[in-house]
């Protein structure tokens, strides 16, 4: 990171999801953000973490309700009923490179969906039914891609492909690192494009 080579907690997130009943909380945005809290809050037996980023983010106009699931469909333009040709998805500060990379690929003709997946635990105790809607078992895994600053290990449950940072020591302003990492538009696209 910028505060140095040894400030990278990149196992942070995926050491707290292998916790047992814990509640590990990446929000994207002020609405993910205020949901994640709600569930906090009334959380009585079940610790939570908030991560944030120190990275600006566009606010995504999802619904409240949709952000309190876990994880849910952003963006989506699959004709009705038909699965999407792939499946972008994030936490946090990645959620707006799926975006991005989601309306470059659509204009290359492509469907797309994006799920921003704020907290992985709320999402697993919603029904099968809803997981499903989220992450239909008709896209395999080959055709869907996590986007996240972070280790990619857990990832493995809901996609095949990862854009992920699974090593560290390097110190650079933010953009530098992010070319480095590959965790720009442009990389996303990239990689996304193989899947296709």
């Amino acid at each position: 990171g910028e505060d140095g080579p040894t400030h990278q907690p990149i196992e942070h997130l995926a050491s707290f999801r292998a916790m047992p009943n814990c509640y590990m909380m990446r929000p994207a945005d002020a609405t993910e953000t205020a949901a994640m809290y709600a569930i906090a809050m009334a959380a009585d037996k079940t610790p939570s973490v908030l991560a944030f980023t120190r990275q600006k983010t566009n606010k995504l106009g999802a619904s409240y309700e949709d952000a309190k699931k876990g994880a849910y469909v952003l963006s989506d333009n699959s004709a009705d009923g038909a699965a999407p040709d792939a499946i972008l998805m994030g936490t946090g500060s990645e959620v707006d490179l799926c975006v991005d990379a989601a309306e470059v690929l659509r204009k290359d003709g492509k469907s797309v969906r994006v799920v921003s997946m704020p907290c992985w635990e709320v999402f697993e105790e919603q029904s099968d039914e809803y997981k499903e809607s989220v992450l239909p078992e008709s896209v395999p895994m080959s055709k869907r891609l996590a986007v996240e600053a972070a280790s990619s290990f857990g990832w493995g449950k809901y996609a095949g492909v990862y854009q992920c940072i699974d090593g560290w020591g390097a110190s650079a302003p933010i953009s530098d690192l992010q070319k480095k990492f590959k965790l720009t538009t442009d990389d996303v696209v990239a990689t996304a494009k193989t899947m296709l």
